[in-house]
C-alpha cells in the first residue's frame, strides 16, 4: 500500500471516533451514523450499544501476518464472536468505539483496509478462494483481482462510487465468486483471456450480468474497472438510493449497455493503465499422500495440499482463529484462504502437516447441509428482518441426530433480509428473512426459493416457492430429509426426478 495513503487513512480514524462518540451519546441517529460509518467498514449492532468492524482480507488471502493481528486483536479487545462474510471480509463484532479505532488504525500496518468496507464505496475484491493452487483452474487470477483492488482503493475517495460496487474473478467454472452477475466480474478462459460482465447483482430485483467483452488481455483488466466506474458516473441513478447500483442501469440502458459501455471504455483507453505481473509461484515441495477425508484438497502443485474449514454458519469464536494460527505459525509456505462460501482454506501443506491441521479444524460443518451460508442475521444486523444466523445454527443441531448421508440434504443459503449477504437467490434451497401474518398477526417466517445454481453456463436465480414459518424449519427439512433418505438418493438426483414431489412436501410448510 501506498504509504501517502496509508496515511491518509490513518488520519481519517479521528473523523470516524468523532462521529461515533457523537452517536454513542445520541446527538446524531442511527441512519446518520450508518450513512458515515459504513465507508469506514464499521456499523452500530442491533441495540446501538456495540460496533463492528468489518476487515477486508484482499482477494480472500489471509496471510500468517494478517491472521496473527486479528488474533492480537481479538486478545486485546475481549472479542467474543468472528463472522466470515460472503464478501470474503472477517466481520469482528461487539466492540466498543474505542476498540474499532485501535483495530482500523492498526490494520492498515499489516496491510489490512477497512476503509470502503462499507457503505457508497467499492468493496473487497473477490477472487477464486484457491487460485494458483486449484487444480483444473484456467489460470491464477489472483494477480489480477489483486491489482483491481489496489487501483480501486486508489480511487475511491476521489469519485463518485456507484453503491456497493462488487468486483470478482473468476479462476474456473465453478464460479465461485458469482463473477458472472457481479457489478463487474472477469471469468477466467482456457486460451489465457477473461471475458467481462458488468450490470449483475443479488439483493432487491436481481439480475444477471451482460458480457460487455470477450477474450479480453489479463493486463487490460484496469480499463474494464475505470470504464465500469465511467458508466455509472454518466447514468447511475445517484438520486435514489434503492436504485444507485449498477444492475439497474441494464434497465436505463437497455440493448445500448454494451455500445455505453465500449465508448467508457475508449476514453479509458487514454490512461495508462496497464498492468504487468509475474507469476506467483509455490516452491515448497511435498512427497504425495492418501487421504479419505474429503477436507483434504490436492492442490495442483504435486505433493501439496490444502484443508477446508467450514464454521456453521461461517461463525468463527476466537478460540478457533488461534487454534490455526497456532497449527500454521511454523509451517512453511502456509497461508489461510476465506472462499465466497463462508469456507476457510489452509493451504500448501505437505502430506505430513495435513493431519495436525486436519484434528486442528475437526468441529466445523461435516455434509453439504451443514456447509450452508447465513449471514450474521437480525440478533446483530441493524436492517436484518430474521436471525439467518440463528436459525442456521438451530437447524444444524436439530438434523444432527437423523445422520442423514451427506448431500441428503443440499447446502442451503440464508439471508435476513431482501439484501441477500446470505446469497439464498443463487442457491439450490434459499430462504429470505421475512414476516408473515397469522391470524392478523405478525409471525417470524422466510421466503422459500429453490432451483437457484451459480456454476457458469447455468446460472440461474431460485423460483419463490412461498412463505415458511420459522417455527416449520425443522420439520419441512426433517421431512424433506427422510424423504430423500428412504430413496437412497442425494438432493441432487433425487430433485431432478421429483420435482412435483418437492414441491407438494413444500406446500404442506408454506403459506
Amino acid at each position: 500500500m501506498d504509504e501517502m495513503l496509508k496515511q491518509q487513512l490513518k488520519e481519517e480514524v479521528a473523523q470516524f471516533r468523532q462521529k461515533a462518540e457523537q452517536f454513542m451519546r445520541g446527538e446524531i441517529n442511527i441512519k446518520e451514523f450508518k450513512g458515515f460509518s459504513g465507508g469506514f467498514g464499521s456499523y452500530a449492532q442491533r441495540g446501538k450499544t456495540h460496533l463492528m468492524l468489518r476487515l477486508r482480507m484482499d482477494q480472500g488471502v489471509m496471510s500468517k501476518e494478517k491472521l496473527a493481528f486479528v488474533c492480537d486483536s481479538c486478545r486485546r479487545h475481549d472479542v467474543d464472536l468472528a463472522h466470515i462474510t460472503t464478501c470474503q471480509t472477517i466481520q469482528l463484532h461487539h466492540l466498543s468505539v474505542e476498540a474499532v479505532c485501535d483495530i482500523m488504525e492498526k490494520a492498515l500496518d499489516v496491510g489490512i483496509v477497512t476503509r470502503g468496507g462499507g457503505g457508497d464505496y467499492p468493496r473487497n475484491v473477490m477472487c477464486s478462494p484457491l487460485s494458483g493452487v486449484e487444480r483444473g483452474e484456467y489460470f491464477d487470477v489472483r494477480p489480477y483481482a489483486e491489482a483491481a483492488g489496489a487501483y480501486l482503493i486508489s480511487v475511491m475517495n476521489k469519485r463518485r462510487m456507484p453503491r456497493k460496487l462488487k468486483v470478482a474473478f473468476s479462476s474456473s467454472p465453478a464460479n465461485a465468486t458469482h463473477a458472472t452477475f457481479r457489478d463487474l466480474g472477469f471469468v477466467a478462459r482456457a486460451d489465457g483471456a477473461f471475458d467481462v460482465y458488468c450490470c449483475g447483482g443479488l439483493g432487491n430485483n436481481p439480475k444477471m450480468g451482460v458480457r460487455v467483452a470477450s477474450a479480453i488481455a489479463p493486463s487490460r483488466v484496469l480499463y474494464y474497472v475505470e470504464a465500469m466506474i465511467r458508466l455509472f458516473i454518466a447514468y447511475g441513478d445517484y438520486t435514489n438510493r434503492s436504485r444507485a447500483r449498477t444492475r439497474y442501469l441494464q434497465d436505463t440502458l437497455g440493448e445500448n449497455l454494451k455500445s455505453e459501455f465500449d465508448l467508457k471504455l475508449v476514453e479509458a483507453m487514454a490512461l495508462d493503465l496497464d498492468i504487468d505481473v509475474s507469476p506467483q509461484t509455490v516452491n515448497k515441495q511435498g512427497k504425495a499422500g492418501s487421504f479419505d477425508d474429503p477436507r483434504v484438497i490436492p492442490q495442483k502443485q504435486d505433493g501439496l495440499y490444502a484443508v477446508s474449514y467450514h464454521p456453521i454458519g461461517g461463525e468463527l469464536s476466537p478460540a478457533s482463529l488461534y487454534r490455526i494460527e497456532e497449527l500454521i505459525r511454523d509451517i512453511d509456505a502456509c497461508e489461510v484462504r476465506i472462499g465466497p462460501d463462508e469456507t476457510m482454506y489452509i493451504i500448501n501443506l505437505t502430506a505430513d502437516e495435513v493431519p495436525a491441521v486436519l484434528k486442528g479444524t475437526d468441529d466445523g460443518a461435516r455434509t453439504a447441509f451443514e456447509h450452508s451460508v447465513s449471514c450474521v442475521g437480525a440478533s446483530i444486523c441493524q436492517v436484518g428482518l430474521r436471525d439467518s444466523n440463528g436459525a442456521l445454527q438451530q437447524l444444524v443441531r436439530a438434523l444432527r441426530p437423523y445422520e442423514f448421508a451427506d448431500g441428503v440434504l443440499p447446502r442451503i443459503h440464508i439471508s435476513g433480509c431482501t439484501s441477500s449477504c446470505g446469497t439464498h437467490q443463487s442457491a439450490q434451497i434459499g430462504l429470505q428473512g421475512t414476516v408473515k401474518l397469522v391470524d392478523q398477526k405478525p409471525q417470524p417466517a422466510y421466503v422459500l426459493s429453490a432451483g437457484g445454481c451459480d456454476q457458469q453456463g447455468k446460472e440461474t436465480f431460485g423460483k419463490v416457492i412461498g412463505t415458511i414459518l420459522e417455527s416449520d424449519l425443522i420439520a419441512f427439512f426433517t421431512k424433506l430429509g427422510t424423504t430423500i433418505s428412504a430413496a437412497q438418493e442425494t438432493y441432487e438426483t433425487w430433485i431432478r426426478d421429483h420435482g412435483e414431489e418437492f414441491a407438494a412436501l413444500a406446500a404442506e410448510y408454506t403459506r
